[in-house]
């Protein structure tokens, strides 16, 4: 099974199906947390839901057309981390992540999208990597301020969510500027 060795406390690890259950645990406990910047959160009832959509994010895996991992702290699931999909012949992808409510402020994400992001650079030799966020989702926002992505606009109107569209705030980082920042220093 891919997995990711974050550290001695996190590993990010590929989705299979027997993670339906758990997977539906986190974001049940998590509806009002995660409902304010995920708009797939309602649409959402049952474990059975997650058997169909974990194998359409293997199949993406077997694809070579990304991946959806989970976030695991002391070998508990609390969170997810994913490439919404590979453009490989412009060697492009977006990072998409949530975190379970008590979780974040712990360095937890910021870790996991560091080392997915030494991954995207080293291993899969993509040269650039996207991150978006709500405007107003200071939160997911401070991940790639503080991994030293550029700040490259706003998509106006960028999601719908439930009643209203949102801002979405976009965040870039080219290979050769991970690899300088890598070289200078290890980020955390």
């Amino acid at each position: 099974m891919f997995t990711i060795n974050v550290d001695q406390e996190i590993q990010l690890h590929l989705f299979q199906l027997q993670d339906s259950g758990p997977l539906f645990q986190l974001v049940h406990r998590n509806r009002e947390h995660f409902r304010q910047w995920l708009p797939w959160i309602d649409s959402i009832f049952s474990p059975a839901q997650f058997q169909s959509i974990i194998s359409g994010w293997l199949r993406q895996y077997y694809d070579k057309n990304g991946f959806q991992l989970g976030i695991r702290y002391r070998n508990h699931l609390i969170g997810a981390i994913g490439l919404h999909s590979i453009d490989w012949y412009n060697k492009q992808t977006t990072i998409g992540y949530y975190l379970a409510q008590g979780f974040e402020g712990k360095g937890i994400m910021t870790k996991s999208v560091q080392a997915l992001l030494d991954y995207i650079f080293h291993s899969l030799k993509l040269h650039r990597v996207e991150i978006r966020c709500g405007v107003n989702n200071h939160k997911s926002r401070a991940i790639p301020i503080r991994l030293g992505f550029k700040e490259e606009g706003v998509i106006r109107d960028g999601e719908f969510l439930y009643d209203h569209y949102h801002d979405l705030v976009v965040y870039g980082m080219l290979a050769h500027e991970w690899h300088s920042k890598s070289k200078k220093h290890h980020l955390i």
